[in-house]
């Protein structure tokens, strides 16, 4: 619409150049307005150029933005999901999540069958076999976050905020709850300093190639979900878009 609007006014400037040119100036000055129109011309050029590049360079760098947070919020998630697996629920303190990773450990198990007598009526008795699981070992947690920055995983790239975790229960089935989890941050916060038409269409984005909605968020509170709401390419870091 800008750009629009700008070769409208550069058509209608022009125009009235033209005229005055043509009727109202003494020809010893025409050198002086051809020197104005080359010079308009010139900023409309430029305008016009701007106004295309203003959404290319826009979705560069919100790709590069998002990258970024969609990177702590993986692993936040991972961190989640191994907290849950050792003690059975999730947590919405971060720092308590940092050192769960620096000092938990996952038990290794080891499943076997074992062939057990059981009495019935009448004093009879039958062997059956259970399955028994025994723990074996112990293994770090922390050995599954080599190479991941987790110590800052809580902090929003490009900000100087945090991302706050949210717990709670939802009913997977009738009578039975869930644990889940979410983390969200509102994508005018990550955008911020860009143009602002254009980061409040990204927040009507309604998915496909694009995060849809309002934040870039992983898990739910609304439903059992530890994924996040981003396309799949930025599970491989958004390699995709770095082609571009």
């Amino acid at each position: 619409m800008t750009t629009i609007l700008i070769i409208i006014a550069g058509i209608i400037v022009t125009g009235f150049l033209a005229y005055a040119i043509v009727n109202k100036i003494p020809r010893k000055f025409h050198w002086m307005l051809s020197l104005v129109l080359l010079a308009l011309a010139a900023f409309l050029v430029y305008k016009i150029n701007f106004e295309i590049q203003k959404p290319i360079h826009f979705n560069k760098e919100k790709k590069v933005r998002y990258a970024k947070v969609i990177k702590n919020l993986k692993i936040i998630r991972d961190a989640e999901v191994a907290y849950k697996k050792v003690t059975g629920n999730y947590t919405s303190d971060g720092e308590a999540l940092i050192q769960f990773i620096e000092t938990g450990k996952f038990a290794v198990t080891q499943t076997r069958n074992v062939v057990r007598t059981v009495k019935e009526r009448g004093g009879i008795t039958k062997e059956i076999e259970v399955r028994v699981v025994d723990t074996v070992g112990y293994e770090d947690v922390k050995a599954s976050f080599v190479g991941k920055d987790y110590k800052n995983m809580m902090s929003i790239p490009g900000t100087d905020q945090k991302f706050k975790i949210e717990i709670g229960e939802v009913e997977k089935v009738a009578g039975l709850m869930a644990k889940v989890f979410e983390v969200k941050v509102d994508k005018a916060l990550i955008l911020a300093g860009l143009d602002m038409n254009l980061v409040k269409q990204e927040k009507e984005a309604i998915g496909g190639e694009e995060i849809r909605g309002e934040f870039v968020s992983v898990g739910s509170l609304g439903e059992v979900s530890e994924d996040g709401n981003w396309p799949p390419f930025y599970e491989k870091g958004g390699k995709k878009d770095n082609k571009e």
